[in-house]
This record gives C-alpha cells, sequence and structure tokens, in this order.
C-alpha cells in the first residue's frame, strides 16, 4: 500500500475512532493519524491470533476503528490516573 496509503487509512480510522468515542480528545493531526494505524496494527493481530485474518492479510475497516478506540480508552485511563489532579487540594 505505501507510506502514504498507510498514513490516509490512519488518518481516516482515528478520526473515525475519535468521532465515536464520548469525550474530549485532546490530540492533534499526527496523533490521530498514529492512533489510527495502531488501531489498524492491533485489529490485525488480535484477528489472527483469534484465526479470522491470515498471516498477512490487513485487519478491515470496522476492526480498525474498533482497534483504535480500544487504544483511545487505554490512553484516556493511563492519562487519567497520571498523577495530576484537576481539584485543588485542602
Amino acid at each position: 500500500m505505501g507510506i502514504l496509503g498507510t498514513i490516509v487509512v490512519g488518518l481516516i480510522v482515528g478520526v473515525l475512532a475519535r468521532f465515536l468515542l464520548p469525550g474530549e480528545q485532546k490530540m492533534g493531526l499526527i496523533l490521530t493519524i498514529l492512533l489510527g494505524i495502531g488501531g489498524s496494527l492491533l485489529a490485525g493481530f488480535v484477528g489472527q491470533a483469534m484465526g479470522w485474518y491470515a498471516p498477512g492479510q490487513g485487519a478491515g475497516w470496522v476492526a480498525s476503528v474498533l482497534g483504535a478506540i480500544v487504544l483511545l480508552v487505554l490512553v484516556q485511563k493511563l492519562r487519567g490516573s497520571g498523577g495530576s489532579s484537576k481539584q485543588p487540594r485542602p
């Protein structure tokens, strides 16, 4: 597919994942692209482990978006427990 195709697919998948997940995700264009690429990779690995995809076969669009949503939820959980609280201390 090439680098440019990977970037475009990553952008589309990342934007769809951010749109479908409620709440505010503070990330720019590059992180959105990386989110989409990571979601596609995660979906491909899980799909191959479950026997849904053959080795070397890429994940589908729906699985890629679901993988990106899983990554986005994990990032939000890690950022939420990062120690910085928005509430003032008494």
